[in-house]
């Protein structure tokens, strides 16, 4: 027993003595290393700053009035769009006349009585004949776009537009012209001077042909007597301006009036 403990003893002290021996080690001072050898530069020279410019101060600006805010009490509702219609690819011809009941064709086709619509009609050139009893037909030439389009016909007024070639005979020689008649009046276009002349058409004292003697004759009221003949002797020309400017003559008479040329 006492050995047992003795033999305990001794290794206690003896791991004691390990031990200390031990932190003995660890607990000394190790030498420092020696300092490394620092060379210092001369610091760089300082830089020159430039002396800085007077700030020129700004003047004062005037407070703006700030615009009102919008809403929705004072804010104006955006204008409504309007409807986008395709244009239209034909024509709509509303006819008519200061005779009622005028005939109305439009390319040798019928269309109705006027006044009357003619719708549907293709752009382009058509032709057009109204006509009543009584009065000289019209015939016009209507250079149609696409769209609506008014027409009244003037069948009162009086139309004429009538021209002849003619040779006047003197009681010696003749001279050559022209007869120009229109509802203002007929004249004379001739290089005599002497035997021109431009008158109303009320103002014809006579007026009448002589289809067998191939013969025009006219006089002027208070004025001088003209016989006309066709430089070719075609008859048929003086009996066809004749008729022409006779009838336009006629309705002058009972008050229809006078179209422009």
């Amino acid at each position: 027993m006492n050995r047992r403990v003795l033999f305990l003893a001794f290794v206690g002290f003896a791991l004691a003595s390990v031990l200390l021996a031990f932190y003995q080690t660890r607990s000394e001072p190790q030498s420092p290393a020696p300092a490394a050898r620092v060379e210092r530069s001369a610091p760089p020279p300082a830089a020159v700053k430039p002396k800085p410019e007077p700030v020129q101060s700004e003047p004062a600006r005037p407070a703006s009035r700030r615009a009102p805010a919008r809403t929705a009490a004072n804010e104006a509702p955006p204008p409504a769009r309007e409807p986008v219609t395709a244009a239209p690819e034909a024509a709509v011809l509303r006819i008519d006349s200061d005779v009622p009941g005028a005939q109305v064709f439009i390319d040798r086709v019928f269309i109705g009585a006027a006044p009357v619509t003619a719708p549907n009609v293709t752009p382009g050139t058509h032709r057009l004949n109204v006509s009543a009893p009584g009065y000289d037909g019209v015939a016009e030439t209507l250079d149609v776009v696409a769209g609506p389009r008014d027409i009244l016909i003037k069948l009162k007024e009086v139309r004429l537009d009538a021209t002849l070639a003619v040779i006047h005979k003197h009681r010696i020689g003749s001279c050559r012209g022209q007869l120009i008649a229109t509802p203002q009046g007929i004249r004379y276009d001739t290089t005599d001077k002497g035997d021109a002349f431009n008158v109303p058409l009320r103002d014809l004292e006579t007026f009448q042909v002589e289809y067998l003697a191939k013969n025009l004759k006219l006089k002027l009221q208070k004025g001088r007597r003209y016989d006309f003949t066709d430089p070719d002797g075609n008859a048929d020309r003086l009996f066809v301006f004749h008729r022409d400017v006779e009838k336009a003559r006629e309705r002058l008479k009972k008050g229809d009036s006078p179209g422009s040329q």
